[in-house]
This record gives C-alpha cells, sequence and structure tokens, in this order.
C-alpha cells in the first residue's frame, strides 16, 4: 500500500496536465485590469484630442459675427461630437469676455490698503465687468461684442467605462477640459465698458 501510495506521489509530481489553465486563471484577472486601464487611458486621450480640435473650430464659428449660428447651436454641435466618443458624457461650457487679451485671467485693479498684496472685503476696486463684487477674473460672462477677446471653455465629466477602475487608483468621475480664445471679428465698433469704482 505505501508502495502504490509513493509510486502515485512520483507520478502526480511528474504530470504536467492543468498547469496551463491554473496559470491562466492566476493571470487572467491581472490582465484584464491592465487591459481596462489601458482602454480607460486610451479613451481619456482620444476625448481630448477630439475636445481640443472641436471647439476650435467651434470657438472660430462663435467669434464671426456675421455667422448665423447661435451659441446654443455651437453648444449642442460640440456635444453631439462628444456623445460620438463617449454617450454619457456630461458637458459644460462657459464663456467669458474682455476687452484684450492682456486682460485676460487677471484680477480687477484694487486698492491694497493694508499692503498685505491681497483684496480684502472693504477695499476700493474698479468693477470692471459689472457685478458689484471683486472678481480674480475680470472676464465678463458671454461672448460680448465687437472686437471683444472670448475664452470659451467646455468641460467633460463622465464615469469610467468600467466600475472597477477606481479601484485600480484612477478617479471614480473623470474630467476633461479644453479652451480656445479668439477676438470676435471688428465689423462694428468695439463697446466702451464704464469701470466703476466700489469701496
Amino acid at each position: 500500500m505505501r508502495r502504490a501510495l509513493v509510486h502515485m506521489a512520483r507520478r502526480l509530481r511528474r504530470d504536467a496536465q492543468g498547469v496551463t489553465a491554473l496559470e491562466f486563471a492566476l493571470a487572467a484577472p491581472l490582465l484584464l485590469m491592465i487591459m481596462a486601464v489601458l482602454i480607460e487611458l486610451g479613451m481619456s486621450y482620444y476625448l481630448q484630442t477630439v475636445l481640443v480640435g472641436t471647439i476650435n473650430a467651434a470657438g472660430r464659428a462663435s467669434s464671426m459675427q456675421s455667422a448665423q449660428t447661435t451659441s446654443s447651436t455651437i453648444d449642442s454641435q460640440v456635444t453631439a461630437r462628444i456623445h460620438h466618443v463617449i454617450p454619457w458624457a456630461t458637458v459644460a461650457f462657459n464663456r467669458e469676455n474682455y476687452t484684450d487679451f492682456t486682460n485676460v485671467g487677471q484680477p480687477e485693479d484694487f486698492t491694497d490698503t493694508n499692503k498685505n498684496g491681497q483684496y480684502d472685503l472693504g477695499e476700493c476696486f474698479n468693477d470692471a465687468n459689472g457685478n458689484g463684487v471683486w472678481d480674480s477674473d475680470m472676464g465678463a460672462t458671454g461672448l460680448g461684442g465687437a472686437n471683444d477677446v472670448v475664452v470659451y471653455t467646455v468641460t467633460v465629466s463622465y464615469a469610467p467605462l468600467f466600475g472597477f477602475s477606481s479601484m485600480l487608483g484612477l478617479p471614480s468621475t473623470m474630467h476633461a477640459s479644453s479652451s480656445t480664445i479668439m477676438r470676435n471679428q471688428p465689423f462694428a465698433t468695439q463697446t466702451t465698458r464704464t469701470v466703476t469704482k466700489i469701496c
């Protein structure tokens, strides 16, 4: 009996049948996770590429005063292009206009009474965009008028394709954003903005 058990143990030790299936069962989950991450990252890169090309074309179309296309129509076209890539994505739009390129992203001027280098409540400021409060970005909301500089930003948010992506270090909501800066066509005289000093 003992001799038979020893013989069976030796035979089992040399038997390689089923090893491939076992190795595949151990390696498959890791390979599938790596593939999922690569697909997510590839989709994110492709979306960013589509987004940049789309908003550059949309920005040019929206800057033409002679164009018959409205902002809402342009936004709908951008959304349609994004939904070709990721149908469940949420697309948000923002337009800020400025009198000049040098004003883009600049804060409204203020009197730094306490000399601390930042705006504090109660300090006087020049309200460049007419909203009655000091802003760290003096841009006015909307498309603006003739010869105004417009920053057109599109932000896309979407849930990852694979639900377990967050376990692999990817965020639970993916984001892509891109902006383009255009000057509206000067088919009219640029409107002079009234800057009000508020204290």
